[in-house]
């Protein structure tokens, strides 16, 4: 979001979710780590005062929400080249529930929270600000229960949803074991998004159904969500990442009660 102006996403949102016909769950954040420093400045973007990129970021999702309501806010032309609904004018085209189906990407316990107040859901990925130093899964489980507790607290009337992110391979042909068999993603790694942020990054599992069942269950972030996002090499094709969801879909999800 801090590329964004939320003027111009609140209208292409609207309108894509009109296309599909109410089906657009859009995912926004703050932004990953650049290639260059304070890229959003050559979008004419710039933080205010006591404010640092990050708090711009977030800034700009709440106008990008308060502009997905449909509350009017423009003065309309008292002399219009096209008959205007009485009062303020609101952004156009507008889609009604979108505002229900925006995700907040958190890489942070407070970012999950602030997310939750506001009525977002949660998206929470394979990587986080290591806060804890405990693993992956378990900072996020607790990711998740301050969410929870951030929303009751709210008192939204709705309720939330929760993805979480991984990589899952079922090892089930020569090609699986070629491409994900010759391990390397076992244990979560810990790397630094900038000099101060330490960061944990999740593993990966790849493995025979029976293992990776068992390992699945053990992973109590994906206990807690209530949607499972996959992560997929799609530099491998079509056919190849059909086969990875149809084996995971066949012969892992059924033992977990996945649906």
């Amino acid at each position: 979001m801090r590329y964004e102006n939320p003027h111009y996403m609140a209208e292409d949102a609207g309108a894509a979710d009109l296309i599909a016909g109410g089906r657009l769950q859009l995912g926004i954040s703050r932004g990953s780590p650049e290639q260059v420093i304070d890229g959003w400045r050559y979008f004419g973007n710039r933080p205010v005062e006591g404010e640092d990129d990050a708090g711009m970021g977030r800034r700009r999702a709440e106008e990008f929400l308060e502009l997905l309501a449909g509350k009017g806010f423009a003065q309309p032309n008292p002399h219009p080249m096209f008959p205007n609904p009485p009062g303020l004018l609101r952004l156009e085209p507008h889609s009604e529930g979108l505002r229900d189906r925006i995700w907040w990407g958190a890489a942070s316990n407070a970012t999950a929270a602030w997310a939750a107040k506001l009525g977002m859901n949660l998206q929470s990925s394979t990587l986080k600000f290591d806060e804890t130093g405990e693993p992956f899964h378990i900072q996020q489980a607790a990711q998740i229960r301050n969410f929870r507790a951030a929303w009751k607290e709210a008192g939204h009337a709705r309720t939330p949803r929760i993805s979480v992110s991984r990589s899952i391979f079922a090892l089930i042909d020569d090609h699986d074991r070629a491409y994900f068999g010759r391990g390397g993603q076992e244990e979560d790694q810990i790397g630094f998004l900038d000099k101060s942020t330490r960061a944990i990054f999740g593993r990966g599992y790849a493995a025979e159904p029976d293992v990776l069942i068992e390992q699945l269950r053990k992973d109590e972030a994906i206990e807690a969500a209530d949607t499972l996002l996959l992560t997929v090499p799609n530099q491998l094709g079509v056919a190849y990442n059909v086969h990875v969801m149809e084996a995971i879909l066949t012969t892992v999800a059924p033992a977990l009660g996945w649906r």
